[in-house]
């Protein structure tokens, strides 16, 4: 049994080293690549930010808790979460499906990893008509830090 040892080692030797060097290699190749599921475009026509996905709208536990900027949501407010605008800003959100509109005022980030575009308090997201399906294709389109003249 002992003389197969040395024969064992002496070719296990050269094995872990390809094994190393094709995982290292695996490995950088896939470095700095970015996973994207969702279909997200933005458009920026004449100063006018657009941006096309996918919206949902918030659980009601949410209700009567802290935002991102400070305020209390509320899901009887225009107002929705949204990782690409500044908070505070004021956007024009259009279900693509049915062609209705919203004005909502971002107050609130979404998770980190979250691919969706907005998520809209219930009175948006029943102005809009999505509250049976749970998700829609939108179109929002950014108005600017003051407040719209409703």
């Amino acid at each position: 049994m002992n003389k197969f040892l040395p024969t064992l080692k002496s070719t296990s030797k050269p094995v872990c080293v390809l094994f190393i060097c094709l995982s290292l290699f695996a490995f950088s190749s896939s470095f700095g690549q970015k996973k994207h599921n969702s279909k997200v475009t933005t458009k920026k026509a004449s100063s006018k930010r657009v941006i096309y996905g996918i919206a949902s709208f918030y659980a009601n536990k949410f209700n009567g808790r802290k935002t991102a900027s400070g305020e209390l949501f509320s899901q009887k407010k225009f107002t929705c979460a949204c990782n690409m605008l500044p908070l505070g800003t004021w956007v024009k959100v259009t279900n693509v499906r049915n062609g209705r509109s919203v004005i909502v005022k971002v107050n609130d980030r979404l998770h980190p990893k979250m691919r969706r575009v907005a998520d809209l308090s219930r009175a948006a997201a029943t102005k809009l008509g999505y509250t049976a399906q749970g998700l829609v294709r939108v179109k929002v389109e950014v108005l600017g830090k003051k407040s719209p003249v409703l």
